[in-house]
């Protein structure tokens, strides 16, 4: 089993920055998959940033050059800097983790993200 522990949303205005931060803990497996999923009010949950144990990244097109994925092994911690934020990136953020053999993905309890106009 994996707990997956965020932090750092809240209310910034139009152009501002937040850090989002996700803790995990359990058996997380050395090699894995973490990123963080987003979802706005009456839209589809959607990918935002992926990075794996090796440090490849992947994003989404809307937030890359604003968005920046990364992790510390050493304390089963990703971040997701946010940059030159915009309304449209108010939404609800969920961190997750995914593990292989057998896969499966694992679901934080989800943060806030409010960016005023």
């Amino acid at each position: 089993q994996v707990q997956l522990v965020e932090s750092g949303g809240g209310l910034v205005q139009n152009g501002g920055s937040l850090r989002l931060s996700c803790a995990a803990s359990g058996s997380t497996s050395s090699i894995n998959v973490m990123g963080w999923f987003r979802q706005a009010p009456g839209k589809q949950r959607e990918l935002v940033a992926t990075i794996t144990s090796r440090g490849m990244t992947n994003y989404a097109d809307s937030v890359k050059d604003r968005f920046t994925i990364s992790r510390d092994n050493t304390k089963n911690t990703v971040y997701l800097q946010m940059n030159s934020l915009k309304p449209e990136d108010t939404a609800v953020y969920y961190c997750i983790l995914d593990r292989f053999s057998p896969y499966y993905r694992y679901w934080g309890q989800g943060s806030q993200v409010t960016v005023s106009s």
